[in-house]
Parts: structure tokens; C-alpha cells; sequence
């Protein structure tokens, strides 16, 4: 039998190895006409040539090893498509155009599609990823959204503040499993026992009181090729300012260190252990006025900035989140002494950052490194009278199977609960600042909370705040004008209790200005309270602190210094929450129900409920 063939036939295998035992199984279909014993003899020849030829034509092995990153962060448990869009580059010429994006099943799609191409990759989050959730995973206190991870297959998570939300020791439960209950709900409703994340958390600068970390500090993943292997460090991180935005009880005897002295003391060890390429994970970040697909730094700015500039040089890659921005950004055209590539997801699963690295493995550097934004395009939707169609110009991704099952699971489990009607609204009402920055539904919130509490016997009441991270979603009927229970849900998903404590006039006075004292002259960067009917004021940057709020009065009558209120708060403010270290002072607290009970009940009496005209606050600017 001649040479040749066996050769050809022994290149269409994956290895002579796979050649040679399908012949030695005695697979006629390559032997052919002839003995067996003939065929072997000849076809083992015709194999030892070809190797023998490979060997000497043998090129060396790749020198560059592709190691791709693949991240997001601020998930918050959005299982469900959230029914947002992205607005993308459209066809050339074309105007833009809005593309549809998240759910949880789609992420996975478009996770496993970009892990295909390369079999070095590790999936990261930069925190958030539970906490201020929908109903379909906060209900079950986000044990779908980590078995929906776990199904993702991350590597890692670095912890951001909204993951402290039901307080560090349900954290570790998330992370080690188990059915502990630590809070009013009840954990193991949908999977008992809970079996916890299969990845890592990372928390290098959240330190208890002997100074050890809640969680590990750094992560390593090691990636092999042709002998070769390359190992990236992972530093994860929270914002060093988590305990004044959390709820005090929730860190209790933990503390937040610096987060650039953090990963620049980690630096070192990882690279002792081996690291060849050091990527940050940190829950702080930006903003930029760069288009998702383009990798500008244009007009960064926020509170990653600063930590940028004190960072260890050496660092490769800042994956960050917190501000839910989407940015891709060589921070070296900022400072060419930071040589940074910097990004963030946006948030709730709507984009992926495809993160590509390339390291020689001769000169054991990281040579390349680029990334870009992924929309995690799946399905399209209706909101209201808007319809977000597909796109044909950006990929749609498959679900994955068993993130939709999980969530057809933890769905149907909380219907029944979502669904019920609860009142009407006759018209939409948003958490969109006005002029004054106050919004319709933060006074709708500040009223909600004054009803549940003006009588004596529940704390009476006379005046009430809230904050403008407390409210999580906009409140929307449905074309009849029904709100259901689920909606109120995602308003207030924090399961926060109402206080009505006292409070002198200087005090409201105080907590007044303590609104602008980060502010710096914009009231964009203030961090405004909405106020009940009947409490009023105006503000005025151009002034010195502590003379910013002036006449300020509840119902008509000016609020006197030395006369007492009793005020309503969610427990996160009553505790200082959001750094208002003023309302910790207050007297003869007197605890309520939970918010969202409030805000049902609420509706029940009043409906239909009517936005709330924004006019309670007035901002004073340099024209009048």
C-alpha cells in the first residue's frame, strides 16, 4: 500500500496518538484492501516518516500568550432584563440607535461566547453584584443571583459597599453557603441547604478589628501554553468611604482602609507569589464623556481619579464600577506616568468589558492591551409606549439554558407576591431631578413616610427625609394605571425600618448643610434629601458653610433653632447613613415598619396617587 495516504489520513487527526489507535483498533475503513498485519506495518512506517518529518520542519513554540479579561460590575441582582437601552454608534451616516440590553441568562450568552475564543480567560466583577435588587432576588435574599454567577463561572468579585447591605455576616453566608439567618427574611427558600458562591470574594482593604481582611485579599489565576505560564494577581477592593453609605449595623466592627496604600502594598507580595501581570478591582469609580466604544478618557473625572494617582505604576488593568459608567480609558494619555488601562461596565449586565492582554513569554512582559464595551444584546422590549427593537448591528446572544431556568424558578416563585395590585398612579413618577434637584418621587417617598408616622402613637411625626440613593427604580403604572406590588419593590428593595426621632431646629439646620458640604459650588455634587409637604427652603452655593440654607419653615411658620421636631427617617439615615452624622444625635427614637410597607399602604388609602409638584426646595443661582 503506498506511503503517501497514511500520511494524509494521518494529518487529518488531531495527534499521530488518535491515528494510531483507531489503526490499532483494526478500522478497516483506514486499512483498506490487504492483510491487517500489511496494512499496520505499512501505515506505522508511513506515520514514523511523517513525524520524523515533523520534527525537523517543527516551528517553535507561540512567544505570545492572549489572555483575555472579561468584567463587569453593579449587577444588583438583575436577573430579569432590566428594559434598558444602549445607545450605540448606528450604521455610517446613520443617526444612533437604542439597543437593547441585560438579563442575566443573556450575560451568560455573551460571557461564554467571548471565553470561546481563547481558553486563557478569567471573568471578573468589581462589586455590587447583590444588594438594592429586584424582588425576584432580593426576596430570596440574592441566592439566585450567586447561583447565577456561579453558573457564569466568574473567578472573582471584589466587594462593593451594596454587598454590606444586609450586613457582613449574611456576606459571608452568600460566600460560604449555608442557611443562617441573619435577617427578617429567610434564607434556603429556593435551595436548601444554600450551597454559596463557587467564586471568590476579594476585599483587601476591609479590614476587621484585629486587622485581618473579611476577605482574601488578592486572587491568582494561572494560565499554561507550550510550557509556558503566565499568572495574573487580582487586588480587590471597596470603597474606602462604604461605612458612611451603608447602614451603620451592617459594618459593624469592620473598617475601610486607603485604597491606593492597599494595592500598593499588595503589589510586592503578588509579585513574589509569582504574578507576572497585576490587575485592580475596585468598587470606585468615574465618569467620562466618551461613547461606549471609544477608549477616551475624555473629561474623566470622580473619586477613581485621585486613587489613580497614587497608584502603584506597575499596575496593568483598574477594572472599576460604583458610579454605573461605561468607560474604556488609557489613563497614560492622562499621566503618561500611570500607564493604566482603566474601564467599567456600566451596570445591571447591560454591557460586558472585553479585556485583551498580551504577554511574551521570552521576555516575560505584557507587551499589548486594549479593551472594549460588549452590549449584551438579547431581547428586545416595550416600555410604556416605547418598543427597543433588536439591533442588527450588534450581536444578540443566546441565553444560556440553566441562568434561565433558575430564574423562570425564583420568578415563579415570586409572582404571586409581584404581582398583586396594590393602587394607581395616574401618571409616572420619576426620581428626575428638578431645577432644585429634588425629584417627584423622592417628595412622594418623604410623604409616604410622614402618613405612616404623624400619629402620636407611631412617633408623631411632623417632617420627614429621604435620600436620593434610597430610591432604586422609577415608579410606572401600567397602561391602566395599576402599580403593583413588585414595582413598589424595586423603589425600595432595601427592606430599610422607618425611626422617628427628635431633632432640634439647629439640627435640621445642620443636616441641611451637611447636604452641600462635598459640593464644592455644583449642586450636582450634593447629596440632596427629598422633604415631606409643608417643610420648605432655599439653598445658595455662593455662600459660606452654614449659611448655604436659609428660610426654611414647616407649614409657614419658621423653623426656630431652639424649638424640637420629631423627624421620620429610613434606619440607614437614622444611623448616619450617607454620612449624615447629624441625624445619629438625635432623642426618644421610636422604630416603625418597614418602608415598603409604608409605601403599600400608602397607596391603598390614596390612590389614584398624583406625582407631587417638585417646588419644596428652592436652589438659588447666579441669575436669581
Amino acid at each position: 500500500m503506498p506511503l503517501i495516504p497514511y500520511t494524509t489520513l494521518a494529518r487529518s487527526f488531531k495527534s499521530v496518538s488518535a491515528f494510531l489507535s483507531r489503526l490499532a483498533s483494526g478500522d478497516r475503513a483506514l486499512l483498506g484492501a490487504g492483510t491487517l498485519r500489511q496494512a499496520r506495518r505499512t501505515a506505522l512506517a508511513g506515520v514514523a516518516a511523517l513525524a520524523l518529518a515533523g520534527c525537523a520542519s517543527m516551528a517553535p513554540a507561540p512567544r505570545y500568550m492572549d489572555i483575555a479579561l472579561i468584567g463587569f460590575n453593579d449587577l444588583h441582582g438583575n436577573l430579569e432584563p432590566p428594559h434598558l437601552s444602549i445607545r450605540a454608534p448606528g450604521a455610517p451616516g446613520a443617526a444612533p440607535v437604542e439597543v437593547p440590553a441585560g438579563g442575566a441568562a443573556y450575560l451568560a450568552g455573551a460571557v461564554a461566547t467571548l471565553k470561546a475564543r481563547t481558553p486563557h480567560h478569567a471573568v471578573i466583577s468589581a462589586g455590587d453584584m447583590v444588594g438594592a435588587s429586584p424582588l425576584v432576588s432580593a426576596l430570596f435574599l440574592d441566592e439566585p443571583t450567586i447561583a447565577a454567577a456561579n453558573r457564569i463561572q466568574i473567578d472573582f468579585n471584589a466587594v462593593g459597599n451594596h454587598e454590606f447591605d444586609k450586613g457582613w455576616r449574611e456576606l459571608l453566608r452568600l460566600q460560604h453557603g449555608g442557611c443562617e439567618k441573619n435577617t427578617a427574611r429567610e434564607p434556603c427558600q429556593l435551595s436548601r441547604p444554600f450551597p454559596g458562591a463557587n467564586f471568590g470574594f476579594l476585599a483587601a482593604n476591609t479590614l476587621r478589628a484585629d486587622g485581618s481582611t473579611l476577605f482574601p485579599a488578592t486572587g491568582l489565576k494561572r494560565f499554561s501554553q507550550n510550557g509556558a505560564t503566565v499568572t495574573v494577581g487580582f487586588i480587590g477592593l471597596t470603597l474606602k468611604g462604604t461605612a458612611a453609605i451603608v447602614v451603620p449595623s451592617g459594618v459593624a466592627g469592620l473598617r475601610f482602609a486607603d485604597e491606593a496604600d492597599t494595592a500598593n502594598a499588595l503589589v510586592p507580595q503578588l509579585r513574589a507569589q509569582g504574578a507576572d501581570i497585576i490587575v485592580v478591582v475596585i468598587h470606585e469609580g468615574g465618569t467620562t464623556r466618551a461613547g461606549i466604544h471609544e477608549t477616551s478618557c475624555a473629561g474623566l473625572n470622580g473619586d477613581i481619579v485621585p486613587i489613580l494617582e497614587r497608584l502603584d505604576s506597575s499596575v496593568d488593568v483598574v477594572m472599576s464600577g460604583h458610579t454605573h459608567a461605561a468607560y474604556v480609558c488609557d489613563y497614560a494619555s492622562v499621566n503618561p506616568q500611570r500607564p493604566f488601562l482603566l474601564t467599567s461596565a456600566g451596570r445591571y449586565g447591560t454591557l460586558v468589558t472585553d479585556i485583551s492582554l498580551r504577554f511574551d513569554t521570552q521576555a516575560r512582559k505584557l507587551v499589548n492591551k486594549g479593551a472594549r464595551q460588549v452590549i449584551v444584546q438579547g431581547e428586545a422590549f416595550a416600555s410604556g409606549a416605547r418598543q427597543v427593537e433588536l439591533s442588527a448591528l450588534y450581536p444578540v446572544f443566546a441565553p444560556d439554558a440553566q441562568v434561565q431556568a433558575l430564574i423562570a424558578q425564583a420568578s415563579a416563585a415570586a409572582a404571586p407576591l409581584a404581582q398583586r395590585p396594590v393602587g394607581k398612579a395616574t401618571g409616572a413618577i420619576r426620581r428626575t431631578p428638578a431645577a432644585s434637584l429634588e425629584s417627584a418621587l423622592g417628595n412622594l417617598i418623604a410623604d409616604v413616610q410622614l402618613a405612616a408616622t404623624r400619629a402620636p402613637d407611631k412617633g408623631g411625626a411632623q417632617l420627614s427625609f429621604i435620600n436620593s440613593g434610597g430610591m432604586r427604580a422609577d415608579l410606572v403604572p401600567d397602561a391602566q394605571g395599576v402599580v403593583r406590588y413588585g414595582q413598589l419593590f424595586s423603589v425600595q428593595p432595601f427592606g430599610n425600618n422607618l425611626v422617628v426621632k427628635t431633632y432640634s431646629g439647629a439640627q435640621i439646620r445642620a443636616v441641611l448643610e451637611q447636604q452641600f458640604d462635598d459640593a464644592d459650588g455644583n449642586p450636582f455634587n450634593s447629596r440632596l434629601l427629598s422633604v415631606s409637604r409643608g417643610l420648605r427652603y432655599r439653598y445658595d452655593l455662593r455662600q459660606p458653610p452654614g449659611k448655604r440654607v436659609s428660610d426654611l419653615s414647616l407649614n409657614g411658620v419658621p423653623l426656630a433653632d431652639g424649638a424640637h421636631y420629631r423627624v421620620c427617617l429610613s434606619s440607614y439615615l437614622a444611623d448616619g447613613g450617607s454620612n449624615f452624622s447629624v441625624f445619629k444625635e438625635g432623642r426618644d427614637a421610636l422604630g416603625g415598619g418597614q418602608d415598603i410597607d409604608a409605601l403599600e399602604d400608602y397607596f391603598r388609602q390614596h390612590s389614584p396617587v398624583a406625582p407631587p409638584a417638585t417646588d419644596r426646595i428652592t436652589r438659588v443661582s447666579a441669575g436669581g
